[in-house]
């Protein structure tokens, strides 16, 4: 903890992309703790707390502030940490953060998500009388009704709720000053980063109506709702929030998806997504994300030549009801019969023959049906 820096925790290369995560109002950093280790395989992210809050000072905002001061503090951080340019995702407060950012300081946001969040919150009035109970009372007792106002009933985070009990009051009041003065509507069109909107459907503080309204008003913007999802969405469905985030910032899982639709057909990855349960869900994800929006966009190797390999490395583990899908994606790619059997015939050399044998028995039935619609 610095006087003059917010309270930060950075997971991932140094050298990758950098993600910036914002917390709600009474949360730390540890909002994010079941989101931040997935987002790092492929960001520098770096979760920071608000002042106050968690490790942070409290002595960095004061009676009157703004979520202006906030985005300051933000982008004090980020210079510090070098990231001159970053992707930013924020809950509540931290959403607003963002979009301030997004709409005051577009040269420093490659992207933004706001989750579970607003464009205003209902007014001054609210705000300004949690303020001043907090100046007057403290935190133990509102602390005390966290559970109805962030999660589902019968759901909870402990860390959270002492994360809550032990901010620093004064600190808490001036971060409701920033809610209470809070409210971009009439300037939301100008807004022309990349943006996501994530709408709990079951949240009581920021509705999805109120994610909505700035889906409707930034330009090209998307909005996800959440089911069984309440205020705080990444700790109480992280799953469903990791992969709202992960196709919005790289794109990798949308691009994937369009490939694997070009090489495998719509009918057959129409069937892998009927047969998706909540169970499979992040393996499907992976392999979109993964499989075919890194590695088969990769135009180091043409299609042709990733059938190829993918024949033989198919044949060569005995993968054959794989490897009947990946004739006929063969034949999208380019491939005549003749060729994919000289690519079985290859394997016979340094795979084996019994492995090739029943490769051409596979790919045989493949070319026969093809054949027979043909005809």
């Amino acid at each position: 903890m610095t006087d003059r820096l917010l309270n930060h925790r950075a997971e991932g290369a140094p050298s990758a992309p950098p993600l910036l995560l914002g917390p709600s109002l009474g949360t730390s950093c540890a909002l994010w703790d079941a989101v931040a280790p997935e987002l790092s395989a492929a960001h520098r992210v770096i979760r920071w707390d608000l002042p106050g809050h968690g490790g942070s000072a409290a002595g960095l905002i004061t009676a009157g502030a703004s979520v202006g001061d906030l985005a300051d503090l933000v982008l004090t951080l980020a210079d510090a940490l070098g990231a001159e340019r970053f992707a930013y995702a924020g809950v509540s407060l931290g959403g607003a953060v963002g979009l301030h950012l997004a709409l005051h300081h577009p040269e420093r946001v490659s992207s933004l998500a706001v989750i579970c969040s607003s464009a205003h919150f209902n007014g001054a009035g609210p705000w300004e009388e949690r303020a001043a109970l907090v100046r007057r009372e403290g935190l133990a007792d509102l602390a005390e009704g966290a559970n109805a106002r962030w999660f589902t009933p019968g759901f909870t985070v402990p860390r959270l709720v002492r994360d809550h009990r032990d901010a620093d009051p004064e600190s808490y009041a001036a971060c409701c000053d920033a809610l209470a003065a809070f409210d971009l509507r009439d300037r939301l069109a100008e807004i022309s980063v990349p943006t996501l909107l994530i709408a709990g459907r079951e949240d009581p503080a920021t509705p999805p109506a109120h994610l909505r309204e700035i889906a409707d008003a930034v330009p090209g913007a998307a909005l996800v709702e959440i089911p069984g999802a309440s205020h705080l969405a990444p700790a109480e469905r992280p799953e469903a929030v990791l992969s709202a985030l992960r196709a919005h910032l790289d794109g990798g899982a949308r691009r994937g998806m369009e490939v694997r639709r070009e090489v495998l057909g719509d009918a057959h990855v129409d069937r892998a997504q009927q047969r998706q349960t909540p169970f499979t869900a992040r393996f499907q994800d992976f392999i979109s994300r993964y499989a075919w929006g890194e590695i088969w966009t990769d135009p180091t190797l043409s299609r042709r030549e990733r059938s190829m390999i993918t024949l033989t490395a198919l044949a060569a583990h005995g993968h054959y009801e794989e490897l009947a899908m990946h004739v006929r994606a063969a034949r999208r790619n380019g491939l005549t019969p003749e060729e994919i059997g000289a690519v079985l015939l290859q394997t016979a050399v340094y795979c084996g023959v019994p492995a090739a044998n029943s490769a051409f028995a596979a790919a045989q039935r493949v070319l026969a049906e093809e054949d027979t619609a043909a005809g």
